[in-house]
């Protein structure tokens, strides 16, 4: 009779891969979500490449209104809620609602204790879109990307570095964790490639600095 290690020995890892199963909670992965970047250098590099070079377009007639958030995604939750849960460790809930956990913000390093320390921001801000291609998108369009959590245009951060970034682009706002460079450059590529939206010069110029030092 063949020897019995082997089929004991996978028996044993599934068992293990099945408790494993049921006792992880979603809040137990990884603060890093799925969406967040993770081709290397190179490859942003060639997707930078890619983007169109131009002007900043007109503000006329923007307003956060043509960019419908946050969705609905079901038993009361919505977008901002499913980022929370996505980028929190030890996520405690009200029904559907957030109310405790702790977040580790990208841009300044914090560590936040409370949901309502917590923004959500477009890596891409929205106003910056409006100005490199999404004025000429329909609202659902906007409403899509305002909402998009298959890439990595959406991330929990600190409240104060996110108001402090607004909607600049990486010319004129970095953030404060230098070490976070890399991703952010990487991550706000990921996003204009996808979407098909236009760079300035000096944003190109910044990014490329940014991947340079990765």
């Amino acid at each position: 009779m063949p020897p019995r290690t082997p089929l004991i020995l996978a028996t044993a890892l599934l068992a293990l891969a099945g408790c494993q199963g049921v006792s992880l909670e979603p809040t137990d992965q990884p603060t890093t979500g799925s969406t967040r970047s993770t081709q290397d250098v190179n490859a942003s590099q060639k997707q930078l490449d890619t983007l169109t070079v131009a002007k900043a377009g007109s503000m006329a007639k923007y307003s956060r209104d043509r960019f419908p958030h946050w969705r609905s995604t079901g038993d009361n939750c919505d977008v901002r809620d499913t980022v929370l849960k996505r980028d929190g460790k030890k996520v405690k809930y009200s029904g559907c609602n957030v109310v405790a956990g702790t977040w580790n913000s990208l841009y300044d390093g914090q560590v936040l204790n409370s949901p309502t320390k917590v923004d959500i921001d477009h890596m891409v801000p929205l106003a910056n879109a409006w100005r490199s291609g999404a004025a000429k998108w329909t609202d659902d369009k906007r409403g899509d990307f305002a909402n998009d959590l298959d890439d990595p245009q959406l991330i929990a951060v600190s409240a104060s570095s996110n108001r402090s970034k607004g909607d600049q682009d990486p010319s004129t706002w970095k953030p404060t964790e230098t070490s976070a460079w890399c991703e952010y450059a990487q991550d706000w590529v990921a996003v204009k490639a996808k979407w098909k939206l236009t760079v300035t010069t000096k944003e190109k110029a910044a990014l490329e600095d940014m991947l340079g030092n990765c």
